[in-house]
């Protein structure tokens, strides 16, 4: 039994489930694509949250929401073309689906996700802004309304007040624990934000007890050690747990048990970093199906993390460096005006608190799509004329002809 083993310290907290009884299955079978997308979104959840913590300083705390990411990307992955779209295609997961098998997916596990658990608030939103002056492809706006169930807006950019009336839709949509995520004033290349909000606040099936939460020792990653307020239960709770070699990992529901919070804590605490970077999807689904369910003293610390980055080194380290590139990236379905647009900035911002009652977390990400007035390529690839003039008279210093650069 789980007795045997030291107490579990990790980041999380549980409330009681109510009038709802636990939720033991889906209201509906998935079907083969949203099957196929989930498996891609967690490939690309586990890889992004490996480049994140690769890229960031060792020591610091990391929390990312992979869905928001993925589904913001997956609205700009429509408007890419090319080898622009094979790139976002490889570095999302999406390989061996259609485009439309991606967005019907997405629609039908959107509807899904919002009413699974009436006893948890999960909010879910999307929006598109864009330049009222800019020449967008209005295929892609109607393909983000129906499939991404986006709110579609028109604002003038160059208006002072333009990134605050988008920083209030965020901010009503994550419950304001996102106030804000586009910068004042827009950027003048911009042309384009795709947006993507989460908020999940769930209440733990079994909740922990205020009066027990105490000051308890918590080992930090170079081994020293500092103390955390540290929440517990009176009795032994249901948990799932799995004990790998080096390991333990926890299961803790919310609600009526359809969310949870899945915890991986290392025996040895200096090789946090180590245990991250070996993270696969196999790996994963591996420790989730060794989960078996028993009673335990759990005793969790209480905390409250407001997290920011932006992702274009990371997803750039992912083989998306085209859909960054102002005169390579090909975004031909999104934009069809006279100058190139690609992905300007991919802003990433989340919050989370964990108390005795549950666990709120919000999450939004920001897709910024730029235009450069550059051309997309200049190709010398055949016979030319050239000369050496001097500018301010217009005086034509030298001309010729090149048929052969050999």
């Amino acid at each position: 039994m789980i007795k045997r083993f030291s107490p579990i310290l990790v980041g999380v907290a549980l409330a009681a489930c109510g009038e709802f009884g636990p939720i033991e299955s889906l209201p509906r079978e998935l079907s083969v694509a949203e099957t196929k997308l989930v498996e891609a979104d967690n490939r690309f959840a586990l890889k992004l949250f490996r480049e994140v913590n690769l890229q960031s300083d060792p020591g610091t705390n990391v929390f990312i929401s992979p869905l928001s990411v993925g589904m913001a990307l997956g609205m700009t992955y429509n408007g890419a073309a090319g080898t622009t779209r094979d790139a976002m295609q490889q570095a999302l997961e999406l390989q061996g689906m259609t485009i439309d098998e991606v967005n019907e997916a997405y629609q039908s596990l959107i509807l899904l996700l919002r009413e699974l658990d009436p006893s948890v608030d999960f909010l879910l939103a999307n929006s598109i802004w864009y330049h009222e002056d800019a020449a967008i492809v209005p295929a892609f706006l109607d393909v983000t309304q129906r499939y991404f169930d986006a709110q579609v807006t028109a604002l003038d950019f160059s208006d002072p007040g333009a990134a605050d009336v988008i920083n209030a839709w965020v901010n009503t949509q994550t419950q304001g624990r996102i106030p804000d995520i586009v910068t004042a004033p827009i950027d003048p290349e911009l042309i384009m934000y795709l947006i993507n909000a989460i908020y999940f606040k769930g209440a733990w099936t079994y909740q922990f007890d205020a009066d027990l939460t105490t000051s308890r020792a918590f080992t930090l990653a170079d081994g020293s050690q500092t103390s955390v307020p540290t929440m517990t239960h009176e009795d032994e709770i249901p948990v799932g747990v799995y004990l790998g070699e080096s390991f333990t990992v926890a299961d803790l529901s919310y609600g009526a048990e359809a969310w949870s919070m899945t915890i991986v804590v290392p025996r040895d605490p200096t090789t946090i970093d180590d245990l991250a970077s070996a993270l696969t999807q196999a790996t994963w689904n591996g420790w989730v199906a060794s989960l078996d369910s028993t009673e335990s003293h759990v005793l969790l610390p209480k905390f409250t993390l407001e997290y920011e980055i932006e992702l274009n080194d990371v997803l750039k380290a992912l083989g998306m460096e085209i859909a960054f590139d102002p005169f390579q990236a090909d975004f031909s379905n999104l934009y069809a005006g006279p100058w190139n647009a690609y992905i300007s900035e991919v802003k990433h911002k989340t919050f989370v608190e964990v108390n005795e009652e549950g666990t709120e977390a919000a999450a939004a990400t920001s897709v910024g799509i730029g235009v450069t007035s550059a051309p997309r390529m200049v190709l010398v690839d055949r016979p030319f004329l050239f000369a050496i003039r001097e500018n301010l008279s217009g005086t034509i210093l030298f001309m010729g002809k090149i048929v052969d650069p050999r």
